[in-house]
């Protein structure tokens, strides 16, 4: 045995555990050894695997200053919570700071630790500004407080420090003091102002969901109709946008914003109208709140350079995936960034930039840069994440990016940018993201380079309210200046691009999966095409066209928006509303229909009518009745014939045309408008006219019947006459000569000289 413990003791290490391991498994195999070998952990295991089960949640609620300087206290307040199942005794909340960390990298993977790792964290700072907590039951919470001079915690270069708030106490089953829960963070520390500040622009979004829908009043200012009154909430001092605006009010941030937006809170404060279910509409009631919030706005961008994006924020992405192959889909963009800046300085009375277009995350390949820079924006919003560095340079390099065909893409820190996408309504979560932002854009400007950088954040296109607070705070805190000054998205785009900088476009194949998923699908847009031929049909014949062709076209561009993605039966919907709503706009000017006509004789006139319904007048147009059978029934030297109509608004125009009738028997007639380039427009109407066809043969016979009729009637006639005249003469003679009868008369014929009256 000894001999076999000497050589067990001279074994390699791997050896010894093999040898163990088989050893326990076989002892294990009996009943009676196993319970021999079993015998606790050793405490110092058993202090390690506690550490990694996280018994207490440590929270953090507070820290200021979030970039202290010499001289400053440091204050962090927060909550622990005992999730286990005994007491902590003897506990007590202390601070660790670690040593400052190398890079970029290193803060990431600090971010993300767990646990407690005994002899390789750092250690508690003097114990005098630890919070003592007697005891801290099961699933039982207490605040606590730590104020440090920030002298004490041993801050000896500028950089990132880990900062741990951690818990240590015993249990009944683990009565040494070990620690039970930590929460790591990180403290900046610059106290003095770098030699070369990066130069910072963090993008201020105001873009919203689209509410306004294609239909409006019949008056003069055509009322819009809003698809509900939700924008309202929205724009209230404590909604999202109103807390955007009083926020971006006092911070150094580059506002980027989609006119669609300031056209959509522009026509509620002129009065508007909102969609009800039975898909009525009522007056809109937050024409004051819009007011509000425009005024806020046009104040709070006073000297500010504003960035417009197209009208409706187009999705390019989906554009260049399954819209651009579907006519006309493209040709949208331009008019949507002519739109944008005539919104931005009509509304808010300040120039705008359109120079800048702006994919989904800042996600990009070949074909988004394509269609992003076909409305004539030279500059494109991206993110490192989607331009792969090569490492070679050793640090993060300017915003600033050549691609080609004098494109920029101006490429987001997505380290940055995507701080604040997570809740941030638990304090402890903005806390956190907060320290975090701060550390890396620290981090950034001590990369080694002497040259001045520029770097460009793009976060969320539309935050929440508590997100907003969390990027304002972080914003707030770089306000000192110690290592980044503010920029503005046009400089950042103009800054000299690193040389050794990636500029290799990523191929489609590279596109986020993810991302491709929420994209529009080419049936929308085929529906969006279907929609404009109808449009471009229709305003021809309108004598006011610009009365269609503006709601409609900004419905266009809004069919198209990026606020869709996520939503997508809501942009179905939304379609099928801008298809049925024109299309039963094009109803109203129509043939109206007619009965069946019977036409007697060789020609006759038949009227047919065209009704408007709408408040303007039509013109354009052309009404073409055609015969089923020219050998029948004729119009014109033809089987058809047309007319042009011209129709008031809320009138009706009846148009004769004249119909010749050949051979005799029913004839189908077909009435349908034609727009002048001899486009149909609207239905057909069919209806049948009995033609009688009358010969000139016939016309001697009716003609011969009527004159015997006539003679018949005036023989009649004079043979009472005659018969009337001799019974008064009879009577005359027997009162004034009483002489005897003649004889009788004769029964013969007058003579030829008798008189006949007639």
């Amino acid at each position: 045995m000894a001999e076999a413990a000497e050589n067990q003791g001279a074994a390699p290490a791997p050896v010894r555990r093999r040898w163990l391991r088989r050893a326990v498994v076989l002892l294990a195999g009996t009943p009676v050894l196993a319970a021999l070998v079993y015998s606790p952990a050793p405490r110092a295991e058993a202090a390690e695997t506690a550490a990694d089960a996280t018994t207490v949640d440590v929270q953090l609620e507070s820290l200021a200053p979030t970039a202290p300087v010499k001289g400053d206290t440091l204050t962090i307040t927060g909550r622990v919570v005992n999730n286990g199942r005994e007491t902590i005794n003897d506990a007590h909340v202390g601070l660790r700071v670690g040593p400052v960390l190398e890079d970029r990298a290193s803060i990431d993977e600090t971010a993300e630790r767990t646990g407690f790792r005994p002899g390789t964290e750092p250690r508690e700072i003097d114990s005098a500004y630890a919070v003592k907590l007697d005891s801290l039951p099961s699933k039982v919470s207490r605040d606590f407080t730590l104020t440090i001079p920030v002298n004490k915690l041993e801050l000896d270069k500028d950089g990132v420090y880990q900062l741990g708030v951690s818990l240590s106490g015993a249990t009944e089953s683990r009565p040494s003091e070990q620690v039970l829960g930590i929460k790591r963070t990180f403290l900046p520390w610059q106290p003095d102002a770098a030699a070369t500040k990066s130069q910072l622009t963090y993008v201020w979004p105001l873009i919203a969901q689209t509410r306004v829908t294609a239909e409006t009043g019949s008056d003069e200012l055509q009322t819009p109709v809003f698809l509900d009154d939700s924008l309202a909430n929205e724009l209230r001092p404590e909604g999202r946008l109103g807390q955007m605006v009083a926020l971006g009010k006092d911070l150094p941030i580059a506002w980027v914003v989609d006119p669609d937006l300031l056209h959509t809170v522009d026509a509620m404060a002129k009065g508007y109208r909102v969609r009800t279910p039975d898909g009525k509409s009522v007056q809109g009631k937050n024409k004051a709140v819009a007011e509000q919030w425009l005024s806020a706005l046009e104040s709070a961008v006073q000297g500010k350079k504003v960035v417009a994006l197209p009208f409706a924020d187009p999705d390019l992405a989906s554009l260049a995936h399954h819209g651009k192959d579907v006519s006309g889909t493209l040709g949208q963009l331009r008019p949507a960034t002519d739109k944008a800046k005539q919104a931005v300085e009509t509304v808010l009375h300040v120039p705008a930039s359109t120079d800048f277009s702006w994919p989904v995350d800042g996600a990009i390949d070949p074909s988004i840069v394509n269609v992003a820079t076909s409305a004539g924006a030279h500059n494109v919003l991206t993110r490192n994440d989607s331009l792969t560095e090569t490492g070679s340079l050793g640090y993060t390099p300017s915003a600033a990016r050549p691609i080609g065909a004098g494109t920029t893409a101006v490429v987001a820190d997505a380290e940055l940018s995507t701080a604040f996408e997570g809740d941030m309504l638990n304090a402890g979560s903005s806390v956190l993201a907060v320290q975090r932002f701060l550390a890396h854009s620290l981090a950034l400007n001590q990369q080694k380079t002497d040259e001045q950088r520029s770097f460009v954040v793009a976060p969320q296109r539309m935050p929440s309210v508590s997100q907003a607070h969390s990027m304002a705070a972080a914003i707030r805190a770089l306000q000192a200046g110690r290592w980044t000054q503010p920029g503005d998205l046009e400089a950042a785009a103009a800054a000299k691009p690193d040389p050794g900088a990636a500029t290799q476009v990523p191929g489609a194949g590279q596109y986020p999966e993810e991302l491709r998923k929420q994209e529009l699908p080419v049936s929308a847009f085929e529906k969006i095409r279907t929609t404009q031929d109808t449009l471009d049909r229709f305003k021809v014949i309108l004598a006011a066209p610009d009365r269609v062709e503006i709601p409609f076209g900004n419905a266009t561009n809004r069919e198209m928006s990026t606020s869709w993605r996520g939503r997508p039966d809501e942009a179905r919907a939304y379609r099928d509303q801008v298809q049925d709503y024109l299309i039963g706009l094009t109803d109203k000017v129509k043939v109206i229909p007619k009965s069946d006509a019977t036409l007697s004789g060789h020609s006759a006139t038949i009227p047919v009518s065209v009704q408007n319904s709408l408040v303007q007048d039509v013109h354009n147009l052309v009404l073409r009745v055609k015969s089923a059978n020219p050998t029948r029934l004729m119009f014109g030297k033809s089987g058809q014939d047309e007319q042009e109509v011209v129709v008031q608004g809320g009138h009706s125009q009846t148009v004769k045309f004249t119909a010749n009738a050949t051979a005799s028997g029913p004839v189908e007639v077909t009435a349908q408008l034609f727009t002048k380039d001899g486009v149909p427009y609207g239905k057909e109407r069919k209806f049948t006219v009995e033609a009688t066809e009358v010969t000139p043969t016939v016309m001697l016979v009716i003609a011969g019947g009527v004159l015997l009729l006539v003679l018949a009637g005036v023989k009649m006639y004079a043979s009472r006459k005659r018969v009337a005249a001799r019974a008064a003469a009879g009577e005359s003679t027997q009162q004034s000569d009483e002489s005897p009868d003649t004889g009788p008369q004769s029964a013969d014929g007058s003579g030829t000289g008798e008189t006949v009256d007639r």
